[in-house]
């Protein structure tokens, strides 16, 4: 240690080297925690960042202009490949939904509620892997771990073209088990390069890739396939699986080739970029991510009153996204008198929506920079949608209500961004990562259990439910813009009274917890 310092409250390492990481349980220093007021020590097991910014301390000259050429350079290389990837998995969530009303519920003999099951399947694989998967891509390499689950769920999804309807079920749990990944994974990459006013917008951007997905997978690949179904050797609903499936496969080998798995390793930015990349997230106060698991920080997750509220969140958001994916063919063709080709065409709007909108309320940011403000507002206009599409007897009306039910991923989307740099640790943000998700499971399974065979074309109890819930999530969004603005003002004040935490070089890549990080502030 080269620096040290002591009072009568803590013992603080004003700088130390990489020599000092040699031993990961080492106390390099002692601070006091923000939250608990109680001393805690700070050890060698730190983020991977922490040891290049030491080896290349004092080699990084912060330059406004060729910062922003390196954000452009970031964005060039990895925001269209993460775009791509997200509007394929979403296409292949879609797929069942296109099946549904061209063949696939027939040629399986489903009747009642077997439908339904369909999607909410793919759930319980998603939420009874969370945790695994998580974990997975905490210990291995995240780009190459993604890649190897994308491939794979390719092979599955072009499988669903195969078995009757009790393999459909199995292959589409399996599925469910496999694209998880995804999401966790992309949070963590979107961390490593941005800062935190700046993963709002990229989070936006690959999230509501969703949209091109809807786009592409209902006019593109459904459509065309039905319209062209009497020139094909198998079935139209075979042929979509097939399709997006091998579409997957191939996304897959190119997140291998393509994706960095931390910025020290992108072949795409120069020795000289990657120690500026240091620099430009240190603002963060985090850095690449720990391959290890702590014990503290899984237990500070469970335990933050923001992971339950996310949670919530994620449920409510999503009991009527689980509805619309998986009935929404079904509601425009037999609620709205569409036929299958116009329901399939009539998808598009809702993602060109979806697309659009999300992106414009997060380039809003730069004007207002309040992410959850945006995300409020968008949640309203949502709600107002809800209205529309369940209680006014007009069946135009009831359309744009459905396409208006496209923003509601902006909260989904401010909370993911929230996720990336509001939580801090890289074990409790993968943690807190998984129960989000799993909020996010429960909500799609309970969706498409809403709609009652019995209730069809109107599904009032559907509808009700998608208000209902919606309302909820609206209020959680409030909740932790409220949150956030307390703590910041509780750890102004008490910054104020330790005025030598600012000794501490390179804190911000110490892999602690926002709640044992005294400089760490939310960003709303």
């Amino acid at each position: 240690m080269l620096k040290s310092g002591v009072d009568e409250k803590l013992d603080t390492v004003l700088s130390f080297t990489s020599q000092d990481l040699r031993e990961r349980d080492e106390v390099l220093a002692t601070i006091i925690s923000p939250h608990t007021g109680k001393p805690f020590n700070i050890t060698g097991d730190v983020d991977d960042a922490m040891k290049y910014a030491l080896d290349n301390e004092g080699l990084i000259e912060y330059d406004a202009e060729r910062d922003k050429k390196l954000l452009r350079k970031i964005d060039l290389y990895m925001m269209p490949i993460m775009c791509l990837l997200y509007c394929l998995q979403f296409m292949d969530k879609l797929s069942n939904s296109y099946a549904s009303i061209v063949g696939l519920r027939t040629d399986l003999h489903m009747k009642g509620d077997m439908y339904s099951w369909t999607g909410s399947a793919f759930y319980i694989g998603y939420l009874f892997f969370e945790f695994p998967a998580v974990r997975i891509l905490q210990r291995f390499p995240v780009a190459k771990t993604v890649g190897v689950f994308v491939i794979t769920w390719g092979v599955i999804l072009s499988l669903h073209s195969v078995p009757q309807y009790a393999g459909f079920i199995a292959l589409r749990t399996i599925l469910g088990m496999l694209e998880l990944s995804i999401t966790p994974a992309f949070v963590i990459i979107t961390g490593q390069y941005y800062r935190k006013e700046e993963t709002f917008l990229r989070t936006a951007l690959w999230f509501s890739s969703n949209g091109i997905g809807q786009i592409l997978g209902s006019g593109a690949i459904a459509y065309n396939v039905v319209n062209n179904a009497g020139s094909y050797s198998i079935t139209a609903w075979k042929l979509i699986f097939i399709i997006t499936g091998c579409l997957t496969i191939f996304i897959g080998f190119v997140i291998l080739a393509h994706v960095p798995d931390t910025p020290s390793k992108a072949w795409f930015l120069n020795a000289e970029d990657k120690r500026l990349v240091i620099e430009r997230i240190r603002v963060n106060q985090q850095g690449f991510g720990n391959k290890h698991f702590k014990k503290e920080q899984f237990i500070e997750a469970f335990t933050d009153i923001k992971t339950w509220l996310f949670f919530l969140f994620a449920i409510t958001n999503n009991v009527p996204n689980g509805g619309l994916t998986n009935f929404g063919a079904i509601l425009l063709s037999e609620g709205f008198g569409y036929s299958k080709k116009q329901s399939l065409l009539m998808q598009m709007p809702f993602g060109a929506i979806e697309f659009v909108g999300c992106t414009l309320f997060a380039c809003c940011y730069k004007f207002y920079p309040i992410r959850l403000a945006w995300a409020i507002l968008a949640t309203v206009v949502t709600v107002v949608g809800q209205c529309l599409l369940g209680f006014v007897d007009n069946h135009n009306a009831q359309f744009a209500g459905y396409c208006l039910n496209a923003l509601a991923p902006l909260g989904f989307i401010c909370i993911l961004s929230s996720i990336a740099s509001n939580v801090a640790g890289h074990t409790k943000k993968t943690t807190v990562s998984a129960i989000f998700l799993i909020g996010y499971c429960v909500g799609n399974l309970v969706g498409p259990q809403t709609f009652i065979d019995l209730e069809a074309p109107q599904y009032t109890t559907a509808k009700v439910c998608m208000l209902t819930f919606s309302l909820v999530s609206l209020v959680c969004l409030v909740l932790i813009l409220l949150y956030y603005t307390y703590e910041n003002k509780r750890r102004d004040n008490a910054e104020a009274d330790n005025a030598e935490f600012m000794n501490i070089e390179n804190i911000e890549f110490a892999d602690l917890t926002d709640k044992q990080n005294p400089f760490f502030r939310y960003t709303a």
